[in-house]
């Protein structure tokens, strides 16, 4: 491992990476830049805190992920739908909308009032699975979540997530109308996505306390929805032989459970290239 090449690679090319960790069989052996004073945007590895959320309900048993989606909803919103809309929605299921398995979704919500807009997207072949990206799926989970466990996600996630991985800095971003909104609009330290990190390279297991279970963990880093990147999990990424958190603008958190490594940054990179990514193989995991 070369990580001093790494960060000469960042500073030479003047990339906007805010900081980096690495760590080895559990243990912090390499670091560069803020990694744990500011907090920073996650965007969508707040996907993957949603999902470590799911995970400590569904473990709980207060979370079907075999439901359809419109159970948890409020009724009132429910009823609103037409009956070619809620016929349509009885197909998709907590685990389809986890898996990004919805094909029709538009991007993101429009309006004021982005659960009625997602319940009158016009979903394609419901029936029919197939991977299709859209902050919507991950809206929709926080909010049946929250109805399904009948309390604030921020709260939960703080109470139950943020506070047992010592995590004392952050930001969590709601809907107009409220809720977690899961998707995106998340902060944190780059020791803090770590940490995340962590919770997964051991199993659901942190500081010897056990957050989330170790079949959910397996389940949601492990393939359930094949795409052209390699493969889905819940809100998780295939990545070689592990799994990655990935936000839009390179941030990220790459877990290797069986080299035992664990690689995450925070940056604002906002282009289309992989010269960062590539680095990072080459000189920490190219060993």
């Amino acid at each position: 491992m070369n990580f001093e090449a790494f960060v000469s690679d960042i500073t030479t090319n003047g990339w906007k990476v805010h900081g980096a960790e690495v760590y080895e069989n559990g243990v912090l052996t390499h670091s560069f830049g803020d990694t744990s004073e500011n907090i920073h945007e996650l965007y969508s590895i707040t996907k993957s805190v949603l999902s470590a959320a799911v995970g400590i309900a569904y473990d709980e048993g207060l979370f079907d992920l075999d439901r359809c989606v419109l159970d948890y909803l409020p009724k009132e919103n429910v009823e609103k739908m037409s009956s070619s809309q809620k016929e349509d929605f009885g197909h998709i299921t907590i685990r389809r909308l986890l898996t990004m398995s919805v094909k029709g979704l538009p991007f993101c919500a429009e309006g004021n009032n982005w659960l009625d807009f997602s319940l009158a997207c016009k979903i394609e072949t419901p029936e029919e699975p197939g991977f299709e990206y859209s902050n919507i799926s991950a809206y929709l989970v926080g909010v049946a979540l929250t109805e399904a466990i009948g309390q604030d996600l921020c709260a939960f996630i703080e109470e139950r997530l943020l506070k047992p991985l010592g995590i004392d800095k952050y930001e969590l971003g709601r809907s107009p109308e409220g809720y977690f909104y899961g998707a995106s609009r998340m902060k944190l330290t780059v020791s803090g996505l770590s940490r995340l990190g962590l919770l997964y390279l051991n199993g659901g297991v942190y500081n010897g306390k056990r957050i989330l279970s170790e079949e959910y963990v397996k389940m949601s880093s492990s393939i359930q929805q094949m795409n052209r990147e390699g493969g889905y999990g819940f809100f998780i990424w295939k990545y070689r032989t592990g799994f990655s958190f990935n936000g839009k603008w390179k941030q990220k958190c790459y877990i290797l459970p069986k080299e035992g490594i664990l690689v995450s940054y925070l940056s604002d990179i906002q282009d289309d290239s992989h010269d960062l990514l590539q680095s990072m193989e080459r000189n920490i995991l190219e060993m």
